[in-house]
């Protein structure tokens, strides 16, 4: 099996490739595997390099060295493709995906652990022509997570105070945008805040909207938050972010399906694991088992004992019909 390392040598504010290179020549002193380390020279170029690596239908790992944004370009370039696993190997500053696990997260940024993990198949939500592991949505939280660099870049500002900073400038700027849903029989048009699939727990650095999403279980937790006011978003946004948004049927529809549609009178903010696309029209569609993800060796989140041990992180596997949970 060949071991393909994607640097993103942005991830973290800091190229962090030097000792990225250190510590896998280190785990790779005893073992006999081929590996490569390969340092992305701009947007898309890991998806680019993940496709050619595995145009010769050999076996291949690839660890996604960097943040969320660098887990889901070597997503891209991996979906589909059942002899392709990816890993992702935190060094970046948003690692949403990884915090789905809880405690065992950490074992992603143990490269022994990973190196000797086993593979299992997980779904992927097909977004246009890009694919997102964990949580796709469009809506105010898309606009301000796109905005948020823009802002932390400047003086004085950086890390969480550029989330403050972009999500009162995209506050000022409208709450709501016209949109036309369509998930299953259910077809809403007019203002809305948000439109949120989920296939995995946290976006957004620390939102869980669905504290029980699984991204092996055949069905998205699809969220679609009416027009809201600012006293309205105020008030309900942080029962929102912490899994509770069946307390608010009259203002947020909680769905469970695998597809959910949305159209803009004009391109609009799509984020998709924290990276960002624009388009007038998106539809998200589950994709069952389409991604090989590597498990570290000591992982048990997709252990069905010990998913059934522990309801709080492992919820069992649902049935893929759109259910309406809150009309």
């Amino acid at each position: 099996m060949r071991h393909l390392f994607i640097v993103n040598p942005t991830a973290g504010g800091k190229d962090k490739s030097p000792e990225i290179r250190v510590s896998v020549q280190a785990a790779f002193q005893h073992r006999t595997d081929p590996y490569e380390i390969y340092v992305t020279k701009g947007p898309m170029d890991a998806a680019a390099r993940i496709r050619e690596e595995a145009a010769s239908g050999e076996p291949l790992r690839v660890y996604a060295c960097g943040g969320d944004g660098t887990f889901n370009e070597c997503v891209c370039g991996a979906a589909l493709l059942p002899h392709v696993a990816v890993c992702p190997f935190p060094t970046g500053t948003g690692n949403d995906f990884c915090r789905m696990f809880g405690q065992e997260g950490q074992l992603y940024r143990d490269l022994n652990a990973v190196l000797d993990g086993s593979q299992t198949a997980i779904d992927l939500i097909r977004v246009n022509d890009r694919y997102s592991a964990n949580i796709c949505s469009v809506g105010i939280d898309a606009r301000i997570g796109a905005d948020v660099h823009t802002y932390s870049r400047l003086p004085l500002i950086g890390g969480a105070t550029g989330y403050v900073v972009s999500a009162v400038v995209n506050v000022f700027k409208g709450i709501t945008c016209p949109m036309r849903v369509r998930c299953g029989d259910y077809a809403s048009e007019g203002k809305h805040t948000i439109v949120c699939a989920c296939n995995g727990r946290y976006y957004g650095g620390g939102f869980n909207p669905s504290p029980d999403a699984r991204p092996d279980d055949g069905v998205l937790d699809i969220f679609i938050v009416r027009d809201l006011s600012l006293f309205q978003l105020a008030s309900k946004i942080g029962r929102y972010a912490a899994g509770r948004a069946d307390e608010m049927p009259e203002h947020i529809i909680h769905l469970r399906g695998t597809q959910v549609s949305v159209d803009f009178d004009s391109p609009n903010v799509i984020n998709l694991d924290g990276e960002v696309m624009y388009a007038d029209k998106v539809r998200m569609e589950l994709l069952p088992g389409a991604l090989q993800l590597v498990v570290p060796k000591g992982m048990r989140f997709f252990d069905s004992a010990a998913g059934q041990s522990d309801s709080s992180e492992n919820s069992s596997a649902a049935s893929s019909e759109a259910v309406t949970k809150s009309l």
